[in-house]
């Protein structure tokens, strides 16, 4: 591989955990604050990440080269609203969007096709990410600060569980090993 599609690849491995980190950080406010639904809409959130960050770390290795992990840098702690936490999200979504689309284009002056097609997984799940919390913050805003509302999208929100991508490429099915 490419040197500068690796180092590439090994800084998404940053960006993934540490959007799963801030995710915590939003759960962990969210709960403190008493939205346990919206708390529970960004654990499944963070879980998601991780498992963006090991199909980076396992095509890393699945392609015969070394992993570098990077320092995670810490997250904000606090909010001012589920609204704002949420917008945070949308903005954080939005910035590795970005990411995804840079590594594309590396991708592709390299002629790496293999990184190519494994990105394109992620381009398609970047667009139902920004999408998910998109709508989370279009549903926010129009209830504004009616209590009502908000109780109802926290209970919502409860109600989203956890499944690994059965399409995730690189990423061990049950049963199978992992790479790392």
């Amino acid at each position: 591989m490419d040197p500068k599609m690796l180092k590439e690849i090994n800084q998404q491995i940053q960006e993934e955990t540490y959007s799963g980190y801030i995710y915590l950080a939003m759960a962990a406010d969210l709960e403190s604050n008493g939205f346990k639904g919206m708390a529970t809409w960004m654990q499944v959130q963070a879980r998601e990440e991780k498992i963006h960050a090991d199909i980076f770390l396992n095509y890393i290795l699945e392609r015969g080269e070394k992993v570098e992990l990077e320092a995670i840098q810490k997250p904000p702690s606090s909010w001012e609203s589920p609204l704002a936490v949420f917008k945070d999200a949308l903005e954080h979504e939005v910035h590795i969007t970005g990411r995804i689309n840079h590594m594309v284009k590396v991708a592709r002056e390299l002629n790496d096709n293999a990184t190519h097609n494994m990105l394109q997984w992620f381009v398609e799940e970047q667009v139902e990410e920004e999408a998910n919390v998109g709508e989370a913050v279009q549903q926010l805003e129009i209830v504004g600060e009616d209590g009502r509302g908000k109780l109802m999208i926290d209970r919502e929100m409860g109600s989203r569980v956890f499944n690994v991508p059965a399409s995730a490429p690189y990423y061990p099915k049950p049963g199978q090993a992992t790479g790392a």
